[in-house]
């Protein structure tokens, strides 16, 4: 699905290459029926707007917005795991998913970014794809609503990928969430993030270790816990049978 191709670069750090393609990749986007008008309305004033401005600005805006905090990670296991043991396996057992598919992964990038997943999805089958797609329904939703309250036209890549899984979500429910959350790009939560914590060997909580208090503050993240997301990471034995 050629769509998912131009979603996938599209997310990812702008390059002088995807600049220069810009006239492709609407050409593309126009001809897609995977996407109502709107949407492919929408995605086109996208493109022109993203390729207008001067390129390393545009970088520079991409780093501020992704790099910058956790809230807006596209690691797709940031929001799912955080930082606890489980993390590690699940992008063990996505990566044997990508061989079991014939999906080699040339990219320094870990297995659950975002714009690889997509590459990934955009070589399988549309039921494969819509499938795959709607188990991260979620996640696509609250991040598209979190770009939203920071009024970044980025949103619209989520929008589309969301628009193509054919999975409906609340997203009244999602945005009031966003909505309470505090930001956690900004100086003072970064510096707050970082900050060196005191260690007590009298900690009336039971002897927490350090890395449990680190734990607690990934799944603030996760306002009120809606976005317990119910990811299922289909088992690879399971799409060789089924011929995907």
């Amino acid at each position: 699905m050629l769509i998912l191709k131009v979603v996938s670069r599209l997310l990812d750090y702008p390059t002088a290459e995807l600049f220069s393609a810009a006239d492709e990749i609407v050409d593309v986007v126009n001809q897609s029926d995977e996407l109502s008008p709107q949407n492919r309305a929408e995605l086109v004033d996208f493109i022109r707007q993203l390729t207008a401005r001067d390129l390393y600005d545009a970088q520079e805006s991409y780093d501020l917005l992704f790099d910058r905090g956790r809230a807006l990670s596209l690691l797709l296991f940031e929001h799912v795991h955080g930082e606890s043991r489980d993390r590690g396996q699940a992008m063990v057992d996505l990566m044997n998913v990508y061989k079991s598919n014939g999906f080699e992964v040339d990219s320094s990038q870990l297995p659950d970014y975002i714009p690889l997943y997509l590459e990934f999805l955009s070589e399988q089958s549309p039921e494969f794809i819509q499938e795959w797609l709607g188990d991260i329904s979620h996640i696509l939703t609250m991040l598209s609503e979190r770009l939203i309250d920071r009024k970044c036209y980025y949103n619209v890549l989520l929008d589309s990928l969301i628009e193509v899984s054919g999975v409906e979500v609340d997203r009244a429910e999602i945005a009031e969430a966003v909505s309470k959350e505090e930001r956690d790009d900004t100086v003072e939560a970064i510096d707050k993030e970082w900050e060196d914590k005191e260690i007590r060997f009298d900690d009336p909580a039971g002897g927490q270790c350090p890395s449990a208090g680190m734990q607690s503050s990934q799944k603030s993240l996760d306002p009120n816990t809606v976005h317990q997301v119910p990811i299922k990471w289909h088992d690879a034995d399971a799409a060789e049978v089924a011929g995907l």
